[in-house]
């Protein structure tokens, strides 16, 4: 099934020039959100769509289902479906990246009562000191009682948000992975996220210790224009073929934890615990041979490919 009969059972009806709101239904086709809730271990109160409930879903959903791009180094095509989605992360337990968690957190959102809508972002690419010229990002907007919140389960590592953030301009939100906030120029929003100091117990490049500064990260731009999942077309496809696409070059899997994040990136495993002491995280990084590959994805990240993965981490300069 393909995304358009769920835009179509959520779309809002309209008879005579009446506008009524679309009653949730709890299941779609194969689509059914005790099943997600099940997948994300969430047993708590689905009844009122309010924001202790919404932050409660998306803390057990980024808990649980990483974020990763394991696809595309298994030889396998990401599809923009929302139902392939549904079947990788809540029946074949898999994770996704932005427009496979989003959309999916989208539909669940929907269903219980949220008012969604889709935004399109434009990931900051240090490398570059610059923007790209298109959007390479999904994530939503939430509006619920007169507020606007940002909802984006599908950004991953260490600039993922643990909480919807309430979209006001120049305020510091902390959150327990540091503290984020957003700054609009003239319609643009811009997400900075000031990351704490990090001790790092074994880098790469010495045998003790060592202490990297805080600084304060541009993450993405964006506007509040709203998107339908077709748009996103174009850069699901490109993000996942282009010889410079970061998901091209490196293999990625990040998954939050009760405290922290643990990533694999190409065969680097690093474990990161928030706010370890004074201002600080902790930080540990292991290089993983190959054979431990498959058990540290069962383990770390209850994640079992279908086939054979094959890591990348090469660097673009």
């Amino acid at each position: 099934m393909s995304a358009t009969p769920m835009k179509a059972a959520l779309k809002t009806a309209s008879r005579d020039g009446q506008t009524d709101k679309p009653t949730p239904t709890f299941s779609l086709g194969s689509m059914d959100i005790k099943e997600y809730f099940a997948r994300i271990s969430y047993q708590g109160s689905h009844n009122k769509p309010d924001l202790a409930t919404m932050t409660d879903i998306f803390q057990h959903h980024i808990q649980a289902v990483p974020f990763e791009n394991l696809s595309i180094h298994c030889g396998e095509r990401i599809e923009l479906d929302l139902e392939a989605t549904y079947n990788k992360i809540v029946k074949k337990k898999r994770g996704g990246w932005c427009m496979e968690n989003n959309n999916i957190l989208s539909w669940v959102l929907k269903t219980l009562g949220y008012n969604v809508t889709l935004l399109g972002a434009k990931v900051y690419v240090p490398e570059f000191d610059a923007y790209p010229e298109e959007i390479d990002h999904l994530l939503l907007r939430v509006d619920l009682d007169g507020k606007s919140y940002i909802v984006d389960g599908g950004f991953g590592m260490a600039y993922q948000l643990w909480q919807p953030m309430e979209l006001i301009s120049g305020t510091d939100q902390p959150q327990t992975p540091g503290v984020f906030r957003f700054q609009e120029e003239n319609g643009t929003w811009y997400l900075e996220k000031v990351k704490r100091k990090q001790w790092v117990l074994n880098p790469s490049t010495s045998t003790s210790p060592n202490v990297e500064n805080e600084v304060c990260r541009r993450v993405y731009l964006f506007t509040l224009q709203p998107r339908d999942i077709e748009e996103f077309r174009g850069c699901n496809s490109l993000l996942q073929t282009a010889p410079d696409s970061l998901f091209v070059t490196k293999s990625i899997c990040s998954l939050q934890t009760a405290d922290g994040i643990r990533a694999l990136v190409g065969w680097k495993l690093t474990e990161i615990k928030y706010n370890y002491r004074d201002n600080m995280d902790l930080v540990e990084i292991r290089i993983l041979a190959d054979e431990e590959l498959e058990k540290t994805l069962k383990e770390k990240f209850t994640i079992i490919l279908d086939k054979k993965f094959v890591p990348v981490d090469k660097r673009l300069f």
